[in-house]
C-alpha cells in the first residue's frame, strides 16, 4: 500500500521538467528513507524513472544475521534475493512490502541492476553466489571463491509490465579468453554491478568484469552490447585491464558528442576512480586514465543541458555518499568539484548509489546506508535545481 500516494498526470510531467531544462547548478534537498527493515539486511539498490512517472527501485534482500544470533551480516548469503519497492509521488512514499523480482534456485543473487528502455521494458542484470559444504569450495580457484562461496556468475531477467512480473533468467556468454569456469563448471557468464547504457542507435551496452589475462588474480572490463534488448549478447572489445591494478563494477553514459564513457571501480589504485572512453561507438576504448579522486562505484545520468551528474560512494572517513556535475564531454573529471550528499554514514558498508531524473524535474539518488553500526537499508537523497 502506499502513504499518501499521489498520481501524477503525463502531461504534468512533460511540463515540471521543461522549466528545468537551463538549470545550473543542484542542491540537495533532503534525505529519505526508502525501505528499511530491522530483520533484514538491504544493500546494493538501484532505480528507474517509468514512463507514467513512476519511481521503482530494486535492491538485494538478505536476513540480517545479527538478527538471528550470529555477530554480523556479510555481503554473500545463501537467501539473498532480488526485491522492489514503488513511488508514485516523487519519492515522498514507498510500497512497504518488497515485491519479489527473482530468486535464484542455487544460491543468493547479488546487486540488481536496472535499466529503463525506451520502448517501456525493464532489464535487470544479476550474478549470483552458490554455498558449498566442507571442502568442495576449496577446489575452486580463489578468483571464483568467496569464503565457501562459489560464484554462479552472471545473468538478466525482463519485465514488459513495469516490474511486476519478469521473465528469464537469461545467461549472456562468457568474455572471449575467460577460461574461468562457475560453480556449475561451465564458463563463466558474463557479469557486472553497474548500470548499462542504451545508445541512440537501440544498442544496449553493458560493462562487464572478467578474470584478467594478464594477472588472473585481478579483474579486468570488457564491452558487451545486445541489439535485441537483452535477450542475446556480443561481446565487442576492453574497456580497461592493467597487470597491477583490479577494474570492475563499471558505469556507462554516452555524451551528448557521442562517446561512450565508462566510470570504473578500481582496487590496488588507492581507490580511485579510473575513466576510459570511446569515440567509435564502443568498438574500441582509449587507454584508461585516472580520474583524480577516490570513490566507488559510480552511477551517472545527463543533466538537459548535456552535462553529467555522477554520483558514488565515499568509504572513507567521513563515510557517505558523494556527487560531481561534469561537462558535457566528461572532459575534466578530475577539477569537477566535488559535492558531499552525505557524511554521516557509520562505517564503510554503505553506498551502492544510483541516480534517476524524477518526473518533476528533480533527482533521486539512492544507496544503502547505515548510521552506528545499525541496520543497513535503503535510503534516498532528493536533489533539486538551484
Amino acid at each position: 500500500m502506499y502513504k499518501n500516494a499521489g498520481f501524477i498526470p503525463v502531461f504534468l510531467v512533460m511540463c515540471c521538467c521543461s522549466q528545468f531544462l537551463f538549470a545550473q547548478d543542484l542542491v540537495k534537498e533532503k534525505d529519505i528513507i526508502i525501505y528499511q527493515d530491522d530483520h533484514f539486511y538491504s544493500a546494493f539498490p538501484s532505480v528507474v524513472l517509468r514512463p507514467d512517472g513512476e519511481l521503482v527501485v530494486a535492491f538485494r534482500r538478505a536476513p540480517e544475521r545479527r538478527y538471528l544470533g550470529e555477530p554480523r551480516s556479510n555481503h554473500t548469503d545463501p537467501n539473498s534475493y532480488l526485491v522492489l519497492v514503488r513511488s508514485k509521488d516523487n519519492g515522498e512514499s514507498w510500497t512497504a512490502e518488497p515485491e519479489l523480482i527473482f530468486a535464484h534456485p542455487f544460491g543468493g543473487s547479488q546487486d540488481p541492476c536496472m535499466t529503463q528502455l525506451r520502448d517501456g521494458a525493464i532489464v535487470c542484470s544479476s550474478y549470483g553466489w552458490a554455498l558449498l559444504r566442507g571442502d568442495a569450495a576449496e577446489k575452486v580457484p580463489p578468483t571464483l571463491r568467496h569464503g565457501d562461496f562459489v560464484f554462479m556468475g552472471g545473468y538478466l531477467v525482463r519485465s514488459l509490465d513495469g516490474g511486476h512480473s519478469w521473465t528469464g533468467p537469461v545467461i549472456p556468454p562468457s568474455v572471449p579468453g575467460n577460461e574461468a569456469k562457475n560453480v556449475f563448471r561451465e564458463p563463466c557468464p558474463a557479469y557486472n554491478r553497474g548500470p548499462m547504457w542504451e545508445g541512440r542507435d537501440g544498442s544496449l551496452y553493458w560493462a562487464v568484469a572478467s578474470q584478467s589475462r594478464l594477472e588472473p588474480r585481478l579483474t579486468e572490463v570488457h564491452l558487451m552490447a545486445s541489439k535485441d534488448a537483452g535477450l542475446s549478447w556480443e561481446y565487442r572489445c576492453p574497456v580497461a585491464r592493467d597487470s597491477k591494478v583490479t577494474f570492475n563494477e563499471t558505469a556507462l553514459i554516452e555524451t551528448r558528442g557521442g562517446a561512450l564513457v565508462a566510470f570504473l571501480r578500481t582496487a590496488d589504485f588507492d581507490d580511485h576512480t579510473a575513466v576510459a572512453r570511446s569515440t567509435d561507438g564502443g568498438n574500441t576504448f582509449g587507454p584508461w586514465e585516472d580520474a583524480g579522486f577516490q570513490g566507488h562505484p559510480h552511477c551517472a545520468t545527463l543533466l538537459p543541458d548535456g552535462r553529467i551528474l555522477l554520483v558514488y560512494g565515499y568509504r572513507h572517513a567521513l563515510f557517505g555518499i558523494r556527487a560531481r556535475i561534469l561537462d558535457a564531454d566528461a572532459a575534466n573529471i578530475a577539477g569537477s568539484e566535488e559535492i558531499i550528499l552525505r557524511e554521516d554514514g557509520g562505517n564503510s558498508d554503505l553506498g551502492y548509489p544510483w541516480v534517476t531524473p524524477m518526473a518533476d524535474g528533480r533527482y533521486l539518488v539512492v544507496y544503502y546506508f547505515n548510521q552506528n553500526d545499525g541496520v543497513r537499508h535503503i535510503a534516498g537523497t532528493i536533489l533539486k535545481p538551484r
